[in-house]
């Protein structure tokens, strides 16, 4: 026998899923590194938007350069998932799940 209270807070958490959805589309995060040389922003899908470069970071060389951009990469998907997390967490909070399981 189905519960009729437990279908409709199945349903609510569907929609708050698709609400939190689009707010991870919508959501975009910096990261950076070389003091501010290089900078990515990401989406809350963890998708590159963009790549900055400063014109003194190019004078680096290319090792150091691509080392500034894969550490600014790395903080901005840190970011990211933090902010994912935390939305997640909220969308969770009160239905009893053990952390980590979402």
């Amino acid at each position: 026998m189905q519960n009729p209270k437990m279908l409709k807070q199945l349903q609510q958490m569907q929609t708050k899923m698709a609400k939190l959805q689009e707010e991870l589309d919508a959501a975009t995060v910096t990261g950076s590194a070389g003091g501010g040389a290089v900078t990515v922003t990401v989406n809350g899908h963890q998708r590159v938007l963009g790549v900055s470069i400063e014109a003194d970071a190019l004078e680096e060389g290319p090792e150091l350069l691509a080392d500034m951009v894969l550490a600014a990469c790395n903080d901005a998907l840190d970011r990211s998932r933090e902010q994912a997390a935390q939305q997640m967490s909220r969308l969770t909070a009160g239905l009893g799940l053990p952390p980590g399981l979402i």
